[in-house]
């Protein structure tokens, strides 16, 4: 007679047990659902709309024609370029220049004594909000305050020696430039964590079989570290699209002088917050377009990262201990 009871007393004992459960997931599942889906979902339904009027893709077709996304003009003539290439222009500066450098200066402070004080000035620009920093750039390549300018003055290039804010041809380019440093902090610290899973052991093997350091760095420390470059390249991507703060920060809303400087995210706000009257069904369609880049960049890059072939272990011990100067 007990045995039924127990199998009858054990589902609902489990159901108890799953609703006990779920009752600590239910307020963040509730902020989930009203902060993060409601939101996005209510901006895709907007972008499909004009007024009250279902366009479909009327409104993403009316940005891409729009010169202020795409102009073609630019292309051959000079900025304004346009935002879509605005934004492609800050991943292909930007991205490799703070990569690069924050590798660079990971590797050299590995053995440095003091390294953690030295990195903790390098990552000032991350904790330092993007506006103020827009506003510290704009100051820095405006003449005649700004010592950029000054700067290629006092090495006889007149040429550079301008108000960089007021010229198209050099604000976008200053911008990305000069906020490589805000970046750079994070590929550093990055890279400094990366380095220190890689066993020292690798390092004294090859060192000890005659390898350079030029060697060392090509064939055990840059495979290893490719995991933390493919995180880095993502975190760096995602920025870099949604870039906004550092843009308003220097110039203004309309992204510096006949637009030179305007991206995406500056387009999107000029239409929901700048606008008369505000187009916001222009701003959900751009929006929805970051939204569609930033999620396609983030799982081919994430793909790649779950499914790669990383270097093995011994590999790379069999790179170190093979690995001669002058091979």
């Amino acid at each position: 007679m007990g045995a039924p009871n127990r199998a009858r007393s054990g589902p609902a004992l489990s159901f108890r047990r799953l609703a006990e459960r779920s009752t600590f997931f239910m307020p963040a599942a509730i902020l989930l659902l009203l902060l993060v889906f409601y939101p996005i979902a209510t901006t895709i339904i907007l972008s499909f709309f004009s007024g009250s009027s279902f366009v479909g893709l009327g409104n993403y077709g009316a940005i891409l024609q729009d010169p202020a996304t795409l102009n073609p003009n630019g292309l051959s003539g000079g900025p304004p370029y346009g935002t879509l290439v605005n934004n492609l222009l800050w991943i292909v500066i930007h991205l490799p220049l703070s990569l690069f450098t924050g590798l660079v200066l990971a590797v050299l402070l590995q053995r440095v004594r003091g390294a953690s004080i030295i990195k903790s000035f390098i990552f000032l620009g991350m904790v330092t909000p993007l506006i103020v920093i827009g506003v510290l750039l704009g100051f820095t390549i405006e003449a005649p305050v700004g010592f950029v300018p000054a700067f290629f003055g006092s090495i006889g290039l007149p040429s550079l020696d301008v108000n960089w804010i007021a010229h198209p041809t050099t604000l976008l380019f200053g911008l990305i430039l000069g906020s490589v440093w805000s970046w750079t902090g994070f590929s550093t610290i990055i890279y400094s964590a990366g380095l220190t899973t890689i066993p020292k052991d690798y390092f004294e093997a090859a060192r000890v079989d005659g390898a350079s350091e030029w060697h060392i760095f090509t064939r055990i420390t840059w495979p290893l570290l490719r995991p933390v470059t493919l995180v880095i390249v993502t975190m760096s991507l995602l920025w870099e699209l949604k870039l906004f703060d550092i843009i308003l920060g220097a110039t203004n809303a309309g992204g510096g002088v006949g637009g030179a400087a305007d991206v995406l995210a500056l387009q999107m706000y000029r239409y929901a917050f700048v606008a008369l009257p505000p187009e916001a069904n222009k701003a959900a369609a751009v929006a929805c377009m970051l939204l569609l880049f930033t999620t396609l960049v983030a799982g081919f890059l994430f793909r790649r990262l779950l499914t790669g072939d990383a270097p093995k272990p011994r590999a790379a011990r069999r790179l170190a201990t093979s690995t001669r100067a002058g091979e």
